[in-house]
Formats: C-alpha cells, structure tokens, sequence
C-alpha cells in the first residue's frame, strides 16, 4: 500500500524568544496533536540537525521544516484544510517569511515504503518540483496525482 510524504518548508519572522515565535511554536505543537490523533499520520520526521537550504535563508527567525508521511492523500488534504491546520494556515503571515520569488512552501510524493522517506529525498523531490513543475514525482495540492501518476482532483 503507497504512502504519501509532505515537506514543508519555511523561515520564521523572528527569533525563537519572539511572542510571535512562541506562539507558533505553542499552535504547531496543537496542529500536531490533531494529526496525531487523525489516525491517518504515519510518521513525523524531527527536523533537529538537518541543514536547511541555504538558497531560502533570510530573515532573524529560525528555518522551519516539517517531513510528515501520510496514509493516503485525501487525508493528508483533509488534515491540512480542516481544524487547526487551517486556522495556523490563515495566521502564517504572523508568524513565516513569504517565500522569495514566489516559491512553494512544500511539496508532495507518493512513496511505496516509509523507509524510503528522508530529509534527503525529501529535499531532492523540492528541488525537482522547483526545477519541473508538479509531475507525478513530486507534486503540490493544486496539481495532484494519484499513487498510479493520473491527475487526482479532490472532491
């Protein structure tokens, strides 16, 4: 059964001691507790001691990176549009640099095994998707596909 893997990437505003820092801080360890308790999150990668890009760098806040695997991709879109993923997506600006030159905040992969997900690969399946564009490889919510590489439309 394939998986689904999400990375995310971003730089916060200000540094850690910041009260906006804090509070996202406080609201992503919420928004984890729900996925947590969705049934449908697989595996939660910790981010401690991975480099982060150096072409996104720029502001005073710390780099946040999130790699989550998923058991599917309607609950993976349903996690990130409902609850308190969605009320963190609408604040985001308090709390995360806008990405230069417009470019995306992560990127989605079907993976056949969790084994095969890493901060590596996931990094890998960033710069492709920002080098292609959305393909079957490594794609965003907008352009989605299914496990099999047909466009997926969600409903």
């Amino acid at each position: 059964m394939p998986f689904v893997a999400i990375y995310t990437i971003g730089m916060l505003k200000y540094p850690n001691e910041h009260p906006a820092s804090r509070e996202f801080f406080e609201v992503g360890y919420k928004v984890m507790r729900q996925a947590d308790l969705s049934g449908n999150l697989v595996k939660e990668f910790s981010p401690v001691g991975v480099p982060f890009p150096m072409e996104i760098k720029k502001g005073e806040g710390a780099p946040i990176l999130t790699l989550t695997v998923w058991k599917n991709l309607e609950s993976l879109y349903r996690f990130t549009y409902s609850g308190q993923h969605k009320r963190a997506l609408r604040d985001r600006s308090k709390w995360i640099e806008s990405h230069q030159e417009k470019q995306p905040s992560y990127v989605v992969w079907w993976t056949d095994s969790v084994k095969e997900v890493s901060w590596e690969e996931a990094y890998k399946r960033y710069t492709y998707y920002l080098q292609h564009g959305p393909t079957p490889y490594a794609f965003d919510y907008k352009h989605a596909f299914n496990e099999k590489g047909e466009l997926f439309l969600f409903k």
